[in-house]
């Protein structure tokens, strides 16, 4: 899998809720983003096809 690079600007608070979230479910930051945004399209069904299936980490 390719993987592109892009800069995120968020509110200080919520960039803290977001890091006590990954260091709750042992992720680091980026995994923990990664994750939430796979399960948002996942779960609004806007993934492709060949991608909605896979395992979920």
């Amino acid at each position: 899998m390719t993987k592109k690079k892009f800069v995120l600007r968020v509110e200080e608070k919520t960039m803290k809720a977001v890091e006590k979230w990954a260091a709750d479910e042992f992720r680091s930051v980026n995994g923990q983003l990664e994750w939430m945004i796979t399960k948002m399209l996942r779960d609004a069904r806007r993934l492709p096809k060949d991608t909605r299936n896979e395992d979920q980490e």
